[in-house]
């Protein structure tokens, strides 16, 4: 990704699939969604740190990627 080139903050930084994130949805579409489960997660640092720098707190980690670290600690 180029310095110009923002990451996508529907696709989640590690796999590149739809993130699903309900804050992002709510953005997108204007219409009111449930809390996101991300908001009550607890995501471990080794797998925060696997996040590229330039996507850092601009995209979120799917769920699917956050169960598969949780199973590996």
């Amino acid at each position: 990704m180029d310095a110009g080139t923002r990451p996508d903050p529907s696709r989640c930084p590690l796999c590149g699939e739809s993130n699903r994130c309900a804050l992002e949805i709510e953005r997108e579409t204007g219409q009111a969604q449930p809390p996101c489960w991300c908001m009550e997660a607890d995501f471990s640092e080794g797998l925060l740190a696997r996040v590229p720098a330039a996507s850092r707190r601009l995209a979120c980690i799917c769920a699917r990627c956050a169960a598969q670290e949780a199973l590996q600690t």
